[in-house]
C-alpha cells in the first residue's frame, strides 16, 4: 500500500468514527474520559518505558534542551495528563448547545445548534502530552482526531493513543470506534501535504511546534489551518510599578518553563524605573542563568552594577527581538512610555501574549486597549494563557488567528454549528 493510500485509509476511517462519535451522549463521553485518565495512571510505569526509549531517539537526533524537556514524561506530568483527562469531562458538553432561537413571520423556527467538527488532524513537536490533551477535547466535542507527532515521540504517541482507546471501548464497547484516535504510524514527512490533501476527509488541522513546522504545514495543507507561527511574549515594566511584584512576573514568565510559548521572550522597562529594576532582574536572573541580550541603555546600566553578571550579558542585535527563544535567553530594552512599548510590540510581537506590570490604571488600560494580541494581562505572568489556566480543562492549542478561534482553544472552539429549520408546509414565494 503506497504512502497516499495508507492515509486515505487513515482518512476515511476517521470520517465513519466522527459520525459515531456525534451520536455518543455527555454521560457517555465522560464515562469514556474518566476511564481513559484512570488507564493513564495506572500506566504510568510502561508510559514512562516507552519514553525513555523516545529520548534515546531524541539524543541521537541531537535535539535541543529544550526540546528533550518538552519530549520527556515524569510521574507528575503523566499524573498532570490524567487529571487533564478528568477536568475536560467535568466539563459542560459543547456540542448541542443552542446558540440562536428565532420564529420567523412566515412561522418557519430556525434554530442555530453546536455540531462537531468532524475530523481533526494534530501535527506536532515533541510534547506527548499534546497526544492525550488533543485527544480528549476532540473526543469531549464528538470529533475524531488524527495526530502525527515528531519521530522522536512515537513510541510515547503510540502507547497513550492505544491506552486511550482501549479504556474507550472497555467503557462503551463497540459504540467507541476503534479510529476515534489515530497516531499516523509513520515519520515520513511526506505524509502530512498526502494526509491534508484529503479534504473530503478531514475538517481542520492544528500544527502546534516550532515556527518552521507551522509555516511548512500552512504551505502544504489544502484544508483549514489554526496556527500560530511562535511566541514572542512581553513583559512591559511601566514607570508606575511594584518593582518586586515586577520582577516576581518577569521571573515567572521567563524561568517558570522557558520552553513554552507563552514564556517572555522580551523584558521592556520605562527608562524612568530601568535603573532601580535592571539590578532587581539581574540578581533574580542571573542566579537562574539566563543570558540577557541587552539594548545600549540596558547594557550600559547592567555593566555598571559593580558585580559580575553571574550568566552571560552580551549586546542585542535587532534580530534578537523577533525571536522565540524557548530557552534561558532574555531580551531587555529601555523604553520611553506605553506609546514607545506597544510600538516595540506591534513591530516585533508575535501576538501571542504581553503583559504590562504598572499601579497605574489609564497606563493599563491604554496597553490592553492597544495591544492586539491574543491575550493580554495587567499585572500577571504570560505564562497563564494556557487552556488548563482559563478554566478550559486541557488545551489543544494556542491561536492567534483572528478567524474562529483565538488564543487558548478548548471544547468551544472545536465546535462549528448548523441551522435547524422547523416548518409546517412553509415554501418561499
Amino acid at each position: 500500500m503506497s504512502l497516499a493510500e495508507q492515509m486515505e485509509q487513515l482518512a476515511r476511517s476517521a470520517r465513519e468514527a466522527s459520525h459515531a462519535l456525534a451520536l455518543l451522549s455527555t454521560a457517555e463521553k465522560n464515562d469514556a474520559l474518566l476511564a481513559m485518565a484512570d488507564a493513564l495512571d495506572a500506566g504510568a510505569e510502561p508510559l514512562q518505558a516507552a519514553n525513555r526509549e523516545d529520548l534515546k531517539v531524541g539524543e541521537s537526533l541531537g535535539l535541543t534542551k529544550a526540546m528533550m524537556d518538552r519530549l520527556a514524561l515524569d510521574t507528575k506530568r503523566i499524573r498532570a495528563m490524567a487529571q487533564g483527562l478528568r477536568e475536560v469531562a467535568a466539563l459542560p458538553d459543547p456540542v448541542g448547545r443552542m446558540l440562536n432561537d428565532r420564529t420567523r413571520p412566515n412561522g418557519l423556527r430556525l434554530q442555530k445548534v453546536t455540531v462537531p467538527l468532524g475530523v481533526i488532524v494534530i501535527i506536532y513537536e515533541s510534547r506527548p502530552n499534546v497526544t492525550a490533551d488533543a485527544a480528549s477535547l476532540c473526543f469531549k466535542s464528538g470529533n475524531a482526531t488524527i495526530l502525527r507527532g515528531g519521530k522522536e515521540a512515537l513510541h510515547s504517541n503510540q502507547w497513550i493513543a492505544q491506552t486511550m482507546v482501549e479504556a474507550g471501548r472497555r467503557i462503551l464497547g463497540d459504540r467507541f470506534p476503534n479510529s476515534a484516535i489515530q497516531v499516523v504510524p509513520t515519520p515520513d514527512r511526506a505524509a502530512i501535504p498526502a494526509l491534508l490533501a484529503l479534504t473530503q476527509y478531514v475538517d481542520l488541522c492544528m500544527p502546534r511546534g516550532g515556527e518552521g513546522l507551522i509555516r511548512a504545514v500552512t504551505e502544504a495543507s489544502k484544508v483549514p489551518v489554526i496556527k500560530h507561527f511562535k511566541g514572542v511574549c512581553h513583559v512591559y515594566v511601566h514607570a508606575a510599578a511594584d518593582l518586586t511584584m515586577a520582577v516576581d512576573i518577569l521571573d515567572n514568565a521567563k524561568t517558570q518553563r522557558p520552553s513554552t510559548c507563552n514564556a517572555a521572550e522580551t523584558l521592556l522597562v520605562d527608562r524612568e524605573v530601568a535603573e532601580q529594576l535592571l539590578p532587581l532582574v539581574a540578581h533574580r536572573l542571573g542566579n537562574k542563568n539566563v543570558e540577557l541580550r541587552a539594548d545600549p541603555a540596558a547594557f550600559a546600566l547592567l555593566s555598571n552594577l559593580g558585580v559580575k553578571y553571574p550568566a552571560a550579558l552580551v549586546p542585542a542585535e535587532e534580530a534578537d527581538y523577533f525571536n522565540e527563544y524557548n530557552d534561558y535567553i532574555l531580551n531587555i530594552r529601555v523604553v520611553e512610555d506605553v506609546s514607545h512599548a506597544v510600538a516595540h510590540i506591534r513591530h516585533f510581537g508575535s501576538a501571542h501574549s504581553d503583559s504590562i506590570v504598572t499601579q497605574d490604571e489609564s497606563a493599563a488600560r491604554r496597553f490592553l486597549a492597544e495591544v492586539d494580541s491574543a491575550a493580554v494581562y495587567w499585572n500577571a505572568s504570560t505564562r497563564f494563557t494556557d487552556g488548563g489556566e482559563f478554566g478550559m480543562g486541557a488545551e489543544i492549542g494556542i491561536s492567534t488567528d483572528k478567524l474562529h478561534a483565538r488564543g487558548p482553544m478548548g471544547l468551544e472552539e472545536l465546535c462549528s454549528y448548523k441551522w435547524i429549520g422547523w416548518g409546517n408546509g412553509q415554501v418561499r414565494g
